[in-house]
């Protein structure tokens, strides 16, 4: 499995107009598409930037080859709505990770 992240961090005078719109709207859309299996939606706990929070938007991939179908067939069109909506509010950057082994409690 991938994981793929997207590290936001949103001005406050739009975070919860952001979380409604990313819990309602965005992240339903993203998973619509097929290619995730699920997603988890984190606020950093330290490390905020004066004016902003930051979250971590963690979408779990099925395969490695279908989010190269998501980026080149789906992404483009959901960040533009995303950048519509909240231009000049945020900064983002984007990380994929492998998933090498899965650990857990067995209690």
């Amino acid at each position: 499995m991938i994981l793929y992240n997207v590290t936001i961090s949103i001005d406050q005078s739009c975070e919860d107009e952001w979380l409604d719109w990313m819990r309602s709207i965005h992240i339903p859309d993203v998973i619509k598409t097929g290619f995730f299996k699920e997603c988890k939606i984190c606020r950093l706990i330290d490390g905020e930037e004066k004016g902003g929070k930051t979250y971590a938007v963690m979408y779990s991939a099925y395969t490695e080859e279908g989010l190269n179908d998501y980026k080149s067939n789906h992404s483009e069109a959901l960040q533009k709505e995303h950048n519509a909506k909240f231009q000049g509010k945020f900064a983002a950057f984007r990380t994929e990770l492998k998933i090498i082994k899965e650990f857990f409690h067995e209690g």
